[in-house]
């Protein structure tokens, strides 16, 4: 018989979306003889039964396309605002999957779009994810489709910011997406030739990197520019919030574990204008006019670059000789060149932190890039 299947896209929209849609779509169609429908707008669009028939005219063009065709938003599965109130929609998902016949689910996203496939997963539906995020902070897949794209996004922010920094002899600083894991601010900042790169994973000291720039202006160099992921944490932030994160851990009843949950929300909010008032402080420090450049959903958006693409189709692909196979309740995981499944139990609830003895962390000390450590 004929597989019919669903497929949406989630969480933050992202390059290379629409060349897995494509991927997946042309596989399954072409190679398979699958029907294909397309939710609309993402989980909501999954419980509301919004969707497309999806055909080979409909995958047509639009390997070079940002952003989604089907829409996509953040909406979690066990609590979608419904008419202005949090509602487990598990139920309702599960009966649209059924009246719409669906042989196997197909969602892509994040970590986010994982744990909400977890969740379908175990409610007893087919799912499987594909791994997308400029964030490349999803665990049991070396690469994610969105992060080559905004990589080369922001090293060509950091390029440009260089010879303003150096006309002005000022300190820039360029706030980078990256709220936990700081692998995009990394990348570019390296690539990019940033003097300063900090990193969630290294709660940094201002002293430190006024350290920094005070050494590049004795040496002759009176401008100075920061990759910041807007992650980043000094040490005192650092440690408030793990204190707010142990709250969390330690709460023995739904109410204690929501009261500190809103409470680490507070703390992390707190937070958020570190970059400018991490600007003042190196101002004082250093002498040096200090100003922020934040690059925010430029980085997200665009034409994917080759590299996207090529990876989005081989996970897109792979993904529907899994579902062909039967394959469900995973990722389908980029390891080396190939496309492997990782049980989704693996991937939700998890993130890929940049380990603090990375290669790429000690490649960058080695050209004398400060960490603010």
């Amino acid at each position: 018989m004929t597989m019919r299947v669903g497929i949406l896209t989630a969480g933050g929209d992202s390059p290379g979306l629409n060349a897995a849609i494509r991927g997946f779509g042309k596989a399954a169609i072409g190679t398979h003889g699958m029907e294909l429908i397309g939710f609309r707008d993402g989980m909501r669009g999954l419980a509301e039964n919004r969707f497309i028939e999806l055909d080979s005219a409909a995958l047509s063009g639009i390997l070079t396309v940002g952003g989604t065709i089907l829409g996509t938003s953040r909406d979690k599965v066990h609590k979608m605002m419904v008419d202005g109130k949090p509602r487990n929609m598990i139920d309702t998902i599960r009966k649209n999957y059924e009246k719409d016949e669906l042989d196997a689910l197909v969602c892509l996203g994040g970590g986010g779009t994982a744990k909400n496939a977890k969740r379908l997963s175990d409610a007893g539906m087919n799912v499987m994810t594909l791994p997308k995020t400029i964030d490349n902070d999803l665990v049991g897949t070396d690469r994610t489709f969105g992060f080559a794209t905004a990589l080369e996004i922001a090293t060509d922010a950091i390029d440009r910011l260089h010879s303003t920094a150096h006309s002005h002899h000022r300190i820039i600083l360029t706030e980078i997406m990256g709220h936990r894991a700081g692998w995009l601010a990394l990348g570019a900042g390296i690539a990019g030739g940033a003097d300063v790169i900090l990193l969630p994973e290294v709660p940094y000291n201002v002293e430190s990197i006024a350290e920094t720039i005070k050494r590049r202006r004795a040496g002759g160099s009176n401008f100075s520019v920061i990759a910041v992921a807007e992650g980043a944490r000094s040490v005192a932030d650092a440690a408030e919030l793990a204190a707010a994160e142990a709250l969390v851990k330690e709460a023995d009843s739904p109410e204690g574990r929501d009261a500190a949950k809103q409470h680490r929300r507070a703390v992390e909010a707190s937070h958020r204008a570190h970059t400018f008032a991490l600007a003042s402080q190196l101002e004082a420090a250093t002498g040096l006019e200090s100003r922020v450049s934040i690059l925010g959903y430029v980085q997200r958006g665009g034409i994917p670059c080759g590299r996207d693409r090529q990876l989005a189709t081989l996970l897109g692909t792979a993904g529907a000789d899994l579902v062909s196979q039967g394959v469900f309740g995973v990722m389908v995981a980029a390891k080396g060149e190939q496309a492997v499944p990782v049980p989704l139990e693996e991937v939700a609830g998890r993130v890929r932190y940049v380990p603090t003895d990375h290669p790429w962390i000690r490649a960058a000390k080695e050209v004398n890039t400060g960490f603010g450590d």
